[in-house]
């Protein structure tokens, strides 16, 4: 583990530390979790950008998925 120092306002400290108590952890623990929260937020916002470009080269032609629209479960109807 590193020890880093960073500058946060005033504020939003004010709120992390209302939060930290409530959730019984401290300030280290919770900037940890966020950070890695919004490092999967990252991930996951490329992956789809990713995705989405893929589409966009190679669009979904008709018919393309209809050999598997009998094996779907759309529950009762």
């Amino acid at each position: 583990m590193k020890t880093i120092q960073m500058t946060i306002d005033e504020n939003l400290l004010d709120e992390v530390d209302r939060v930290t108590q409530d959730l019984e952890t401290n300030r280290s623990a919770f900037i940890r979790n966020a950070l890695k929260l919004a490092l999967k937020q990252h991930k996951m916002r490329e992956l789809e950008k990713k995705h989405a470009a893929g589409y966009a080269k190679h669009p979904v032609e008709t018919g393309e998925f209809d050999l598997w629209q009998d094996e779907q479960v759309w529950g009762a109807e």
